[in-house]
């Protein structure tokens, strides 16, 4: 049975897939369902293959109905309201740190090793944020051999970035310069680009979703501290600093807010579900 409570989730992470700095997988994390999705991913190519396409399809209907609805939206936004939505999920990522902390029963399971991982991992994300301002190549917008093959490796590096929280795909893309090819794409429904695109974050998803659920099944509590270190590293990564003119920075400090506050809504919608 499809789970269409799963289009609208999806629609939240395609909306911070296509900021630069906000991670899918962190939203997926805010959301509750990050280890459903590792494991639906890696399921479809066994026999549990339709209760995977059941909880992946309307995921990604709502992932890529937000992508070509928002692409335009989100970079009119970031053009003219860059502070007020990246403090939005400045607020929406520090609101599921208090669930990550309880779910991975840091006070007794967390020791040396793990806060060691937790400082690398954010030392590292955090260290993303010096790389912001590379230049962009020109868009793509002619294809060849190599444009296609160009186009499938960012795919690929995106959504490798995209299933990683706090590790953002469309920064990736910024800083290797095929951000603006990757918004020419989708929001103008180019088919030619579009394909190499989709086959390179699919066969990103499917690798790295093996690699992390071996983790979290091998090494549970040391992949928490990872996690949980990459998602307050990205906070440092998306912080855009705060403006000139007051009125806002108090707007900035208002979405902050809201974000905040948006998740420990859906984090409570979430869990009523799962009660359910």
């Amino acid at each position: 049975m499809m789970e269409w409570r799963n289009l609208y989730r999806g629609f939240i992470m395609g909306v911070s897939d296509v900021v630069p700095g906000v991670s899918g997988g962190t939203i997926a994390l805010v959301l509750g369902i990050y280890q459903q999705l590792i494991e639906a991913i890696n399921g479809v190519f066994t026999k549990a293959w339709l209760r995977s396409i059941a909880f992946l399809l309307p995921l990604l209907l709502g992932v890529g109905t937000a992508l070509y609805f928002f692409s335009s939206i989100i970079k009119w936004l970031l053009e003219n309201y860059e502070n007020q939505v990246l403090f939005l999920f400045i607020g929406l990522i520090i609101g599921v740190l208090p669930m990550l902390l309880a779910k991975s029963n840091y006070k007794q399971s967390f020791g040396t090793q793990h806060y060691a991982l937790f400082a690398l991992a954010a030392i590292l994300i955090a260290s993303m944020a010096f790389f912001q301002e590379a230049s962009a190549p020109p868009t793509i917008t002619t294809f060849s051999a190599s444009t296609y093959l160009i186009i499938f490796l960012s795919g690929w590096l995106a959504s490798t970035a995209m299933i990683l929280p706090g590790i953002s795909g469309s920064l990736l893309l910024l800083i290797v310069g095929m951000y603006p090819t990757f918004l020419y794409l989708i929001s103008e429904v180019v088919i030619e680009g579009l394909i190499p695109l989709a086959m390179g974050i699919v066969t990103g998803l499917i690798i790295m979703s093996k690699i992390i659920r071996y983790f979290l099944h091998n090494y549970y509590y040391q992949t928490f501290a990872l996690i949980i270190g990459l998602v307050v590293g990205s906070v440092f990564v998306i912080f855009p600093g705060f403006e000139a003119q007051m009125m806002m920075n108090l707007m900035s400090v208002l979405m902050l807010g809201v974000g905040l506050f948006a998740a420990y809504l859906l984090g409570k919608l979430e869990y009523k579900e799962l009660k359910q």
